[in-house]
């Protein structure tokens, strides 16, 4: 395993500001992208947050990503939008996606909005949370920007890893919080091991010719994902590329462009995110208060032999957020050698500096 170094949170937020400035992003819109880029490192999905840093610079500076997105809604009815996002960064697109669903679910109980011509936003629960902060339940989900899974039974990758998020708000307990990529690994977290040279399990990926695990990541394209569940997680990374994708006039299957590899075509990524108002079904106090009692009683439910304790989605969440607010973000030494190479790119102090 790779050594790691803590990072305040801070220090983060501002190298990853800075570099997204310096690569055409105006600077509140980076600030927005840098804030919701770290949010990711801060409740633990280090393959979401500045590990992808690079990466962005690298769209943004090749044109395949604009810097300076004119994002707008193209249709509109009481309770749904349908957001261009002139392929700008996923994370503007989405944040402001998110803030309308939540300002339609105000006036209507419900607020469904999808977005075409995005691109890759990070961290799925980013965004459903988002609600969580108004008193309302968020779900967000989006076609992977690279197909990595194939359909059940197939060897061909024409499925991503698409993702599913749900927020739902508690009281004293922390927020519900569910954030799964469809396979059984993200290939984000596949990344990580390649960056790392930790070994992936069986079960993880498998080769296209053979069926066999790949248990070295830096080889990982020479396979396919499996995804969780069997046949029900390819059946939902399905459903989600179809509701996120299609419905909203964006890519999906043989359509989908990788944005790792290189050249400047559009991924013209699709996502949805909805808001539902709590209030217009329950009261409020009393959903949270149901929620806080549910939450408790599962936890301490009687446990299998073997099990150390119950875990809800959400709560290591909220005390990995806390921890790194407090203690700063570990990162392994591979990513920071990345990020002093980016930063002697963009002629930026280095992250160790700040």
């Amino acid at each position: 395993m790779s050594e790691t170094v803590r990072f305040p949170a801070a220090a983060l937020l501002a190298f990853t500001r800075d570099a997204l400035s310096a690569c055409g992003l105006p600077d509140p819109d980076a600030a927005i992208a840098a804030k919701q880029m770290i949010e990711a490192d801060l409740t633990g999905f280090d393959a979401h947050g500045i590990f992808r840093l690079s990466a962005y610079c690298g769209t943004l500076q090749s044109g395949r990503v604009n810097p300076k997105a004119n994002i707008k809604v193209v249709k509109r009815a009481p309770a749904t939008a349908l957001v261009d996002g002139d392929n700008g960064m996923g994370h503007l697109v989405m944040t402001f996606a998110a803030n309308l669903a939540i300002g339609i679910a105000r006036e209507s109980g419900i607020g469904w909005v999808g977005t075409r011509r995005s691109n890759h936003a990070g961290a799925a629960s980013v965004y459903a949370e988002m609600a969580v902060a108004q008193r309302m339940v968020g779900i967000y989900a989006a076609v992977s920007t690279a197909n990595h899974m194939a359909p059940w039974g197939g060897a061909e990758a024409l499925l991503g890893t698409n993702p599913i998020a749900v927020a739902i708000p508690a009281g004293r307990e922390a927020p519900v919080i569910l954030d799964i990529a469809t396979s059984v690994a993200s290939f984000g977290t596949v990344r990580q091991h390649a960056v790392s040279g930790e070994p992936m399990p069986d079960g993880w990926v498998v080769d296209s010719q053979t069926g066999q695990p790949i248990n070295d990541a830096k080889s990982a394209g020479e396979g396919v994902l499996l995804p969780i569940g069997g046949y029900k997680g390819s059946g939902l990374a399905l459903i989600i590329g179809l509701l996120a994708g299609v419905l909203n006039n964006a890519a999906f299957g043989r359509d989908v462009v990788d944005f790792t590899q290189p050249g400047n075509a559009e991924t013209n990524t699709g996502q949805f995110i909805a808001a539902i108002d709590v209030s217009r079904f329950v009261p409020f106090e009393t959903f949270v208060a149901e929620i806080d009692r549910h939450v408790v009683d599962l936890r301490s439910s009687e446990r299998l032999p073997g099990v150390d304790a119950i875990r809800i989605p959400g709560g290591d969440r909220r005390r990995r957020r806390a921890d790194r607010s407090s203690k700063g973000v570990e990162l392994p030494s591979p990513l920071l050698k990345q990020l002093d190479e980016l930063a002697a790119r963009l002629k930026l102090r280095p992250l160790a500096s700040r």
